[in-house]
């Protein structure tokens, strides 16, 4: 279970948070107003109040441990001071995967060029397909097609290698459906790279790095394996 850490629990980040906890994620939600920890405290694995500029108050909660930390500080005042604090901390930490939120493209530059992994902008994208890109990141595309089903791309991970579709039973073991394969790099020849299969067979062969388009809930996109 991937564990994640969101700091800042304004409108996004509370919906970031609860959202991570309903796809069955381990969720740290952080904030310094006792009355915002209170009101989510039962939506998440753990809630805390703490100053998250404090890098030692961080350690301390296990945010050390953490696979990714989201900043979702709001951005007024002295806010931004905040959130740049936040990710110097959390880099500090160790923390594999750090993004933040910004509000603007400047803020945003800063934020990457003291090491967030990615910035997220709140006005142009919705916490609930962040919380999905961040559960599912195997997934390269997806494309919604009735409320909570989707058709998306992923890439073949290493435990795919070689094996034929009987073999990985994607169906029987994830509840989804294989609609079709394009071929990648590791593929068994040179003529296959690129090819397309729109009708792939129980003993076609899928290699790591192909391209698989798959169809089923969001939920069982979101448990296929990403290694």
């Amino acid at each position: 279970m991937k564990k994640f850490a969101v700091i800042g629990l304004g409108r996004f980040g509370q919906k970031l948070a609860t959202a991570l906890t309903m796809s069955e994620a381990e969720v740290i939600a952080i904030d310094q107003n006792r009355e915002i920890i209170d009101q989510i405290r039962d939506e998440v694995t753990h809630a805390v109040r703490i100053d998250s500029t404090d890098e030692e108050a961080l350690r301390a909660q296990g945010v050390d441990k953490v696979d990714v930390a989201i900043v979702g500080i709001g951005q007024g005042g002295r806010s931004f001071e905040s959130s740049i604090l936040t990710v110097v901390n959390l880099k500090s930490l160790g923390v594999p995967l750090v993004y933040a939120r910004a509000e603007s493209i400047t803020q945003g530059q800063v934020l990457a060029k003291i090491g967030a992994t990615e910035v997220i902008y709140p006005e142009i994208e919705s916490a609930q397909k962040w919380a999905y890109r961040l559960i599912a990141p195997q997934i390269t595309e997806k494309i919604d097609f009735a409320p909570g089903y989707s058709i998306a791309s992923i890439i073949a991970p290493a435990s795919f290698h070689e094996k034929t579709v009987l073999d990985l039973q994607l169906r029987q073991k994830y509840r989804i459906n294989l609609v079709s394969i394009k071929r990648g790099e590791k593929t068994g020849s040179e003529k296959e790279k690129g090819e397309i299969i729109n009708v792939p067979l129980p003993d076609t062969v899928i290699y790591q790095g192909d391209t698989m388009v798959v169809a089923g809930s969001d939920l069982d996109l979101a448990k296929l394996p990403g290694e």
